[in-house]
Order: structure tokens, then sequence, then C-alpha cells
């Protein structure tokens, strides 16, 4: 498949990505309208960026059945699942950010209110970004034995949660789970308006919850700073019967006699003399490539590289080019997770989540 055109309702920071994704790899993705309901909002949004803008769901709607094929779903969480069903009904594809409702109830609602035949998928990017890829490639290739327990300290709520499902290979089964909170000092780092202004002192709140499920245990651990702060950095950890991967370097017995010792090591062009340019170009360790950039040589960060593979597999599956690959049921169990997890915390109780009948 090599070109995708879809249309974006909302337009905050998060819906920019998308833009800046069309942007840069414009023989991939073309942004062909955008819902923006704000008058002064969408004006800027059409000198900016040269997209098409509309004012109602009815014309957005009206223009994806003639012009594209899906819909990104780019707003708060208590107003997406009205739009993400109303957009169903009307058999648009719909990739939702995330997380696609507010709560538990919001979410089964959500799910039982869609057409069966609906296409609804989740853009959750985390297990697509590039070093995260690569360890759940490895997680899975069989080198590390049977994953029992992972700890996670680089995505809040959701997003962590879903990294730890995915690296301990399970789906929806019950968890127990136990959760504290803490705040420290920190000095106060950049954020989405740019670097700091001053050296002020915050108190950085942080979260550690304990997940346990059956024979199987996840450490969350993660204070929002993480994501712009210069001195608190990412921590995963995940251990298996045969080998472990530390941050980015791994351990793993090739048999009772022999240990492989190897790194999980970036390769980026662009640096040193270079000249291929700036860009990534993927994840390898010793002579094997565990995550190739499908955007390479275009110059996007690893966030914007994981969207851009939410993009690419959403154009596939709403051209019956693949199955099902991050569903709204899917992220309903982490964002259900999610909840549960603040619960505990919140509470100081040890709380346990039954299946759900309809995640």
């Amino acid at each position: 498949m090599s070109f995708i055109t879809f249309g974006i309702i909302g337009a905050g920071w998060r819906a920019e990505f998308y833009l800046r994704i069309a942007q840069a790899l414009p023989r991939q993705f073309r942004v062909h309208t955008m819902l923006v309901r704000d008058k002064d909002k969408a004006l800027a949004m059409e000198q900016k960026w040269g997209v098409h803008t509309v004012g109602s769901v009815e014309q957005f709607v009206a223009e994806a059945q003639k012009h594209f094929q899906f819909a990104v779903v780019s707003v708060p969480r208590t107003a997406a699942p009205a739009i993400i069903e109303e957009l169903a009904v009307q058999g648009i594809p719909v990739l939702a950010e995330t997380p696609p409702a507010s709560d538990l109830n919001s979410l089964t609602a959500l799910l039982e209110s869609i057409p069966r035949a609906a296409k609804v998928e989740v853009a959750e990017q985390y297990l697509y970004q590039p070093m995260h890829a690569a360890r759940i490639h490895l997680a899975r290739s069989g080198k590390l034995g049977e994953i029992s327990h992972v700890q996670v300290s680089a995505a809040h709520d959701y997003h962590g949660i879903s990294l730890i499902r995915q690296l301990l290979g399970i789906g929806n089964e019950p968890a127990v789970i136990q959760g504290e909170r803490f705040t420290a000092p920190m000095m106060r780092s950049g954020g989405r308006d740019g670097d700091p202004s001053d050296g002020k002192m915050i108190s950085s709140e942080q979260t550690i919850a304990t997940l346990r499920f059956g024979d199987k245990l996840a450490v969350y651990d993660f204070t929002r700073e993480q994501y712009f702060s210069w001195i608190r950095r990412d921590r995963i950890l995940v251990r298996g019967s045969k080998g472990e991967i530390v941050g980015t370097e791994a351990a793993y017995m090739l048999d009772y006699t022999t240990p492989i010792y190897t790194e999980l090591r970036r390769v980026d062009t662009g640096h040193n003399g270079n000249l291929e340019g700036y860009y990534h170009r993927g994840i390898i360790a010793g002579d094997e490539w565990l995550y190739r950039n499908p955007f390479a040589p275009a110059r996007l960060t690893d966030d914007e590289i994981a969207v851009a593979t939410s993009l690419l597999h959403m154009g596939q599956y709403a051209a019956h080019m693949r199955p099902s690959f991050y569903s709204l049921a899917e992220a309903s169990q982490d964002h259900y997770l999610a909840l549960t997890m603040q619960k505990a915390v919140a509470t100081g109780q040890t709380v346990t989540c039954s299946k759900q009948p309809n995640l």
C-alpha cells in the first residue's frame, strides 16, 4: 500500500503529530480534511498546515465517504465515545486516540454501541516506538525463555500498562494490584512549551504499583516529569527463564554452558561526519536487526515513528490488507487495568481485576 489518505477530528497538541507525519512523508500519507469547530482555530490550522477544514460532523462524514479511508479521532476522552459511535454507525473506519473513553462504564457502553462489523482501532503508539518494539521482539523470540517478570518505568497509566502486557505476552487475564504514590522535590525541566525559564523546584509525584497476573508479576513505576525531564530516565527490565533485558543490554543462555551478552544498539545516521542525513535506521543486537524503521530516511522522532506505524497499520486494516492490530477491546483492557491501578493507589487497598465480559 503506497498512499494513505485520512481525516482528523480535533486540533489539539496531539492532532499536530499526524500533520507533521503527513508533512514529512507526503508520498505515504495525506490529511484530506480536519473537523475543527472553532472558526479561529480552523483558520489557524489552514494557514499553518494548508489543510482543508470543516465545522460539523455531518460535513466531515460527507467528506469521509467520498475522499478518504479512515478518520483519526483526537479529542478529549469525554467527547470521544459519541464521535467514535457516530462514525462507526456511518461505516467510517476509526483510529481513536488514547484513551477512547473516560471510565469503565463509558468503555463498556462504547463497545456495546458500535456495530460488530465496525473497524475501530486505537492509536496506542508505545509498542511501536523503536526501542520498545525491539524489546518486545526479543521477548517474543524465545531467546529469553518464558517471560515471568517485567518492570516498566516509561509511560503513564494505560501506555505503561500496554507495554507491560506486550512484554509479558498476556491478554485479559485477571490481575491483583497494589500501589502507592509519593512526592519528592525535583528541579523543573522543559515541557510542551519548551525549555524552562528558571531553576524552580517542583513536587514530582511518583506512582509505583505491582500487578500480578497469576504466576507473572509486573511493576509499574512512573512520574510524569519523565516525558520531558533531563534527569529522570526511563527504566525497563524484562526477565525470562533463560535470560533478561535490562535497559538496552540483554543476556541469555544459548545453551546451559554458553551465556550470550549483547546490546540493543540504536543505529542513527548523521552523527560524527556521517553524510546520510539525520534519521533513525533501527535497533540491532549482535548480528540481528530487532527493529527496522519503515519510514527511513524521514526525519521523525521515535514517538512520531510510532504514530506513523499506527497510521500505516490503520490504512492497511481499512483496506482489508491486514487484521486488527490494536483493537478497541484491547485498548479498553489496558485502560481498565490503569483505572483499577489508580484506584488501588488512591485507596491503599489491594484490588482484583476480574475478566470483563465486553473487554
